[in-house]
């Protein structure tokens, strides 16, 4: 299910309770080096999980040298794509470029149906479900003084014990209360590093919700993806977090099932969002990871175009 904050069509109670839309996704990361170099093997997670709300049109992955392509699953059933550039020959650049379009459908109506005895915090997972979410609602940061658990807690105040009152408010509080930023290079800083900043990177804003839920007992992964912004059609700023790939957060509540939050824009279950991976930490969802033979000075640096674009006007129904 997917709810959105996009604005409609005027008409009252006549407006329309589902869109679609077609989009296409291009995504083009390029890696520059000093002299020729050989490259080892590369992961990549760019195809989308098909979904009852989101359907795979097409998709193909290219790259420069070639290499050969080998597909799974892994632990977390994302599918992963192994770029084997064995039988290329060294190259003073490496282009891998993914594009794929997808038909998205929104529902604009916040309706979870969660369970009665989960809708008071705190509450327990059942024994059946416990056992499979257990790893997911372990903390991977430390956290010795309890800086990320006391802001976590300040949503609880807010929410008067109620489940979904505190994870909008927690979501709410993190997209009004930092400022966004880019930034380029890899990996996530700490939830303590971000709180103290006062700033960071939707995988940071991702990571510090995903903690901050954990440290209060909830089951959370993160995803990774893309995010839809309808104002860059017309070439204005939106959305943040679109033009690159975007990282956001999954909870599960029972009897609604993994609920997708987006810290960094504040949106719940949005219909802006591509999910490509989901895992139980940031390092687990690296969307292109790999390696190559020469020194550490050879690498010259890297860039990253990404672009997701409607391909035929709003359909609403």
């Amino acid at each position: 299910m997917s709810i959105d904050a996009t604005p409609l069509p005027a008409g009252g109670d006549n407006r329309p309770k589902v869109s679609t839309d077609l989009l296409q996704v291009r995504h083009v990361t390029s890696y520059r080096y000093r002299m020729p170099v050989k490259f080892g093997p590369h992961r990549a997670m760019f195809r989308p999980h098909q979904t009852n709300d989101l359907n795979l049109t097409s998709f193909e992955i290219t790259t420069t040298p070639d290499s050969t392509h080998r597909w799974m699953h892994d632990v977390f059933s994302n599918s992963r794509v192994v770029l084997d550039f064995s039988a290329a020959a060294p190259s003073e650049i490496l282009t891998v470029a993914c594009l794929f379009s997808v038909v998205r459908t929104t529902i604009h109506e916040q309706s979870f149906p969660i369970l009665e005895f989960a809708r008071t915090y705190p509450f327990a997972y059942p024994d059946e479900q416990w056992t499979d979410l257990q790893p997911t609602a372990q903390p991977e940061f430390d956290d010795a003084d309890g800086m990320v658990e006391d802001w976590a807690r300040s949503f609880f105040d807010l929410a008067n014990g109620d489940t979904w009152g505190l994870l909008q408010a927690m979501n709410t509080g993190v997209h009004q209360g930092f400022h966004y930023v880019r930034r380029e290079e890899p990996g996530v800083r700490s939830p303590r590093e971000t709180l103290r900043r006062g700033e960071g990177s939707c995988r940071d804003f991702a990571t510090l919700m995903i903690e901050g839920a954990r440290r209060l007992g909830f089951a959370a992964r993160f995803v990774t993806g893309y995010l839809y912004d309808p104002m860059a059609d017309i070439k204005e700023s939106g959305m943040k977090g679109a033009g690159a790939t975007h990282a956001w957060v999954q909870i599960f509540l029972p009897g609604a099932g993994w609920i997708e939050f987006d810290p960094t824009n504040g949106l719940i279950a949005s219909g802006n969002l591509i999910r490509t991976g989901v895992a139980r930490t940031h390092a687990q969802a690296v969307p292109l990871e790999g390696s190559f033979k020469g020194a550490f000075e050879d690498f010259l640096g890297m860039d990253v175009e990404v672009d997701v674009t409607a391909l035929a006007p709003t359909l609403y129904g």
